[in-house]
């Protein structure tokens, strides 16, 4: 810059603008989770789908039994099978909502992450508009003060123009 001087707060502007680049990467991280935690819930709700199917499956084969007027032992023993699904069904619903409420943690860490990234872009941009007017500024001085410089040495050679126009008449008289 003009005479060698630095942005005062370049030390500041340095340390947000790593804050900035460390929220990005956070955000980043953030995304990567929730996208991991967006596929295990389709995994957990695939493979709960699959013994809901299975249930309803035994379900129309304990009817068809019934309707075909099968033993009581055969049914007793459908009965207590189509408990164990029911229980089975009870833990992969249990797991798809705790998963589901990974994801809705997931997405609310994300949302903080772009939140946090968003206000270091914005005191970073704040930042580098400060510098902005204080390079216009200082080349405002920068330019006064050469304008001075310059005024001081026209004056000056004005003025020894001016004598040596004087001692020259005085020496031609």
């Amino acid at each position: 810059m003009a005479d060698g001087l630095n942005y005062p707060l370049q030390q500041l502007m340095s340390i947000k603008k790593s804050r900035f680049d460390q929220a990005v990467k956070v955000l980043e991280e953030k995304k990567l989770l929730l996208e991991k935690a967006l596929q295990k819930l389709a995994e957990v709700t695939r493979e709960r789908d699959q013994v809901l199917e299975h249930r309803v499956a035994k379900l129309n084969q304990l009817r068809e039994e019934l309707d075909a007027g099968t033993t009581s032992d055969k049914i007793q023993q459908m009965k207590f099978y189509l408990k164990t699904v029911d229980e089975k069904l009870a833990d992969k619903e249990k797991r798809v909502a705790a998963q589901k409420k990974e994801v809705d943690l997931a997405q609310k860490q994300v949302d903080l992450a772009t939140h946090e990234m968003y206000q270091r872009k914005k005191d970073l941009e704040k930042l580098e508009m400060h510098k902005g007017e204080w390079e216009k500024e200082v080349r405002y001085w920068s330019e006064r003060k050469e304008a001075s410089d310059q005024d001081e040495q026209g004056s000056a050679m004005h003025q020894m123009r001016k004598q040596e126009t004087r001692k020259r008449k005085k020496d031609e008289q």
